[in-house]
């Protein structure tokens, strides 16, 4: 079978806490782990969108508007729905299986993560990772699960 699911990769989260949120593939697990038998991977993923700037917002009201906050969690695969879309952001060195594990490691990790997703939102790059779903979508997608 051919592996699709690779890092770099946009996903929509379609179960859980963060269903109909964008992330990215950091790291595969095709075969399973020990502790979790089946094919997942590791993800990070927008939490709060950015909203949506207009010409006469102040710069401190610019950059409130202009805030990510970032998620990280391993995901099974028939939870995802891979995209189209790939982001050229290197988060392998920042998020890691054990930084989940610890709390402190874990807020780091979400720091670092959110500080990345800023700066490629402000450079205007992958504009459509940082745009929330449509209503329209996320039924769609929910409906697609639903048919697996």
């Amino acid at each position: 079978m051919v592996k699709f699911l690779k890092p770099n990769k946009a996903v929509i989260v379609l179960q859980g806490r963060y269903a109909g949120r964008k992330a990215v593939i950091i790291r595969t697990f095709d075969d399973g782990t020990r502790d979790r038998a089946y094919g997942h991977c590791l993800v990070a993923g927008v939490k709060k969108y950015p909203s949506k700037v207009i010409r006469k917002d102040s710069a401190k009201k610019t950059a409130k508007k202009s805030r990510v906050k970032a998620f990280a969690k391993l995901v099974n695969y028939q939870h995802l729905m891979p995209t189209r879309y790939t982001l050229d952001v290197d988060l392998k060195d920042v998020v890691s299986v054990d930084a989940l594990q610890s709390k402190d490691k874990k807020v780091t990790a979400l720091k670092e993560t959110k500080k990345r997703f800023e700066e490629r939102f402000k450079t205007g790059k992958n504009r459509w990772f940082f745009t929330k779903l449509s209503v329209y979508s996320v039924s769609l997608a929910i409906y697609y699960c639903s048919l697996m």
